[in-house]
C-alpha cells in the first residue's frame, strides 16, 4: 500500500504525544521531566514554530527535528515503570470530551494570543510620532 508508512508514522506520532500527555499528568514524574514534557507538548500544538513553515527547508527541517528530539528527550526522562503504563493507556481510544476541550481551548488560546500580538504591533505601528 502506497504511502502506508506515512500513516503509521502519525498513527505512532499521535500515540507518543498522548503518552506525554499523560506522563505530564502522573504526579511520579520528576518536576524536570514535566517541565520538558510541557514544553514538548506545547511545541507540538502550538500552530506557531521557532522557523516558519514558508521558510524553504529549514521551515520543515525544525519540525523533523526539534519536534522528534523533543518527544525522544520527554521519554527518556520519564521513569520506565510510569512510561509502560502511559504507553498502555495510550494505546486506548480517547473519549474523554475533556481531552478534546482542552485540546481546542489551547490551539484557539494560542491563535488569540497570536493575534493579538499582531493587532498590538499594528496599532502600535500606526501611530504617529
Amino acid at each position: 500500500m502506497r504511502g502506508g508508512w506515512i500513516r503509521r508514522g502519525i498513527v505512532a506520532l499521535k500515540q507518543e504525544l498522548v503518552t506525554l500527555y499523560y506522563a505530564y499528568r502522573d504526579p511520579r514524574v520528576p518536576w524536570y521531566s514535566r517541565a520538558l514534557l510541557f514544553l514538548t507538548l506545547a511545541y507540538a500544538l502550538s500552530p506557531l514554530d521557532l522557523i516558519p513553515d514558508f521558510i524553504p527547508v529549514l521551515g520543515l527541517l525544525d519540525d523533523l527535528l526539534i519536534l522528534p528530539l523533543g518527544i525522544y528527550l520527554s521519554l527518556r526522562s520519564v521513569p520506565g515503570p510510569v512510561l509502560a503504563e502511559c504507553r498502555e493507556r495510550a494505546r486506548k481510544p480517547i473519549d474523554d470530551p475533556r481531552l478534546r476541550r482542552i485540546g481546542l481551548v489551547v490551539v484557539i488560546g494560542a491563535w488569540a494570543v497570536l493575534l493579538a500580538v499582531a493587532a498590538f504591533l499594528i496599532l502600535r505601528s500606526m501611530r504617529l510620532p
